[in-house]
Order: C-alpha cells, then sequence, then structure tokens
C-alpha cells in the first residue's frame, strides 16, 4: 500500500531578476516550499522530512542568483520549484508535487509526468 504525505518548510531569500523580458532589483521574501512524497512505508518518512530540510537549509538566508542549480536562470518560484522537485528525486523519493510560496497570493507548482 502506498500513501502520499506532504510536508512544509519556511524560508528567507533574497533574488533578482536580471534576463531579457523579466527584470526586478535585488529583493527578499519569506518563502515556503510544501511537497508531497509517494512513500510506501512509514519507516521512509524520516528520510523525506530529512531530504526536504537538506534543500531549505540551502536556500535559506541565501541570494538565490548565486545558486549553481539556478545559474542562467531568473531565480523564480516556479524554478525553485522544479529544483526542489528534481532534489526529492535525487533523494531516492517519488515526489507528486512541490510548492513554492512566493507571496501570500502567488504559488508556483512543480509536478511529475504521473501525477494526477
Amino acid at each position: 500500500m502506498a500513501f502520499t504525505l506532504s510536508l512544509r518548510r519556511p524560508f528567507v531569500a533574497d533574488h533578482f531578476h536580471d534576463l531579457p523580458g523579466f527584470q526586478e532589483d535585488r529583493h527578499g521574501h519569506n518563502w515556503e516550499v510544501e511537497a508531497a512524497v509517494e512513500l510506501t512505508s512509514e519507516a521512509e518518512e524520516p528520510a523525506f522530512a530529512k531530504a526536504l530540510e537538506a534543500w531549505t537549509e540551502g536556500v535559506d538566508y541565501r541570494l538565490l542568483n548565486d545558486l549553481e542549480a539556478l545559474s542562467k536562470r531568473n531565480p523564480t518560484a516556479e524554478a525553485l520549484a522544479e529544483m526542489a522537485f528534481r532534489h526529492l528525486q535525487g533523494a531516492a523519493l517519488r515526489p507528486r508535487w512541490v510548492r513554492i510560496r512566493e507571496k501570500a497570493n502567488y504559488w508556483a507548482l512543480c509536478r511529475g509526468d504521473d501525477a494526477p
């Protein structure tokens, strides 16, 4: 039997946009990541929590433009959601989706091809 578990973590980070078509000065946000993964047993829960915490620690209190994973990309909520999704895959998890909240009314969702 499989089940889906979701976790949320807050983080604070700065970014700016400097690519053609989307430019904005450096500014910061109180972001939030929420991710859901498919688990086959409760024993997998700690690995999920550890992987999401590791990703969050890698972006917390950082200038997102300096992150290698976002090189040559504007560090948007969409790019962060994809980055977190790939991180969870790299941790041998089966993410269903990852949401990043940039502002109270602005979320981006990245999901796997087989997610409903």
